[in-house]
């Protein structure tokens, strides 16, 4: 199996002045927190970084040994169809996670739970937790036009799961999506979803660094590290 990290963002609303996969959290870089649960759970890790950082003189830097670095695209699908190319010797039917970079607390169970579920014959599995927030739809001026019956709804994660072929497929033809999942979806395939984590979160702003930062130094602790 392989994992494609996806850690290509310039991270703008981070405002940290560099990538945000390469800002320092907990003592190492974010994506190398992110690329050690991927490494542990795949045979093989594609790490897609920025094309500025894949062009400096010391590349992306350390990581660890088999770890493929390619440079990745202005949005996110195209970099995730820049990891792919570098799967061009994966057989249709291996499995890939796609998973952000920008997640480094995705532990082992989701992982497993996506596999599972393509396993069973899903065409893409995703993470999800509950909406637990009221939800309203607005105009662009702030006014309220509805609010949203949250029954039903979840909020994505990734890691993600897909064979290779499926995926292959459903960014055939370049299309834009928010995650891979949804371009399954377009395409006519059997997404379903398993529980997520609400501790999987994604580092968009600096607080959402400072409260990773904090997780992860706690992790760090149960399992009798340095934190």
């Amino acid at each position: 199996m392989w994992a494609v990290v996806v850690a290509a963002g310039s991270g703008t609303r981070l405002g940290a002045g560099t990538p945000k996969g390469f800002v320092a959290v907990a003592g190492r870089r974010l994506v190398d927190w992110t690329v050690e649960g991927a490494s542990r759970n795949a045979d093989g890790v594609v790490v897609v970084v920025p094309p500025v950082v894949a062009a400096a003189p010391t590349g992306a830097g350390a990581f660890p040994p088999g770890t493929v670095v390619v440079a990745g695209d202005a949005t996110r699908s195209g970099s995730v169809r820049c990891g792919l190319a570098a799967l061009a010797d994966a057989d249709d039917d291996d499995l890939v996670v796609v998973h952000d970079g920008a997640r480094p607390l995705a532990d082992d169970t989701l992982y497993a739970a996506v596999v599972a579920a393509v396993l069973a014959g899903a065409d893409a599995a995703v993470p999800g937790v509950p909406v637990a927030d009221t939800l309203k739809r607005v105009d662009p001026d702030g006014g309220v036009r509805a609010t949203v019956d949250r029954a039903g709804l979840v909020a994505v994660q990734t890691p993600q799961a897909f064979r290779v072929g499926v995926l292959r497929a459903a960014h055939a033809d370049a299309p834009e999506a928010s995650d891979d999942a949804g371009l399954v979806e377009a395409a006519g395939g059997r997404v379903v979803v398993v529980s997520g984590d609400a501790a999987n979160r994604k580092v968009t702003t600096p607080d959402d660094l400072a409260v990773v930062e904090a997780l992860l130094a706690m992790r760090a602790r149960s399992d009798g590290g340095v934190g």
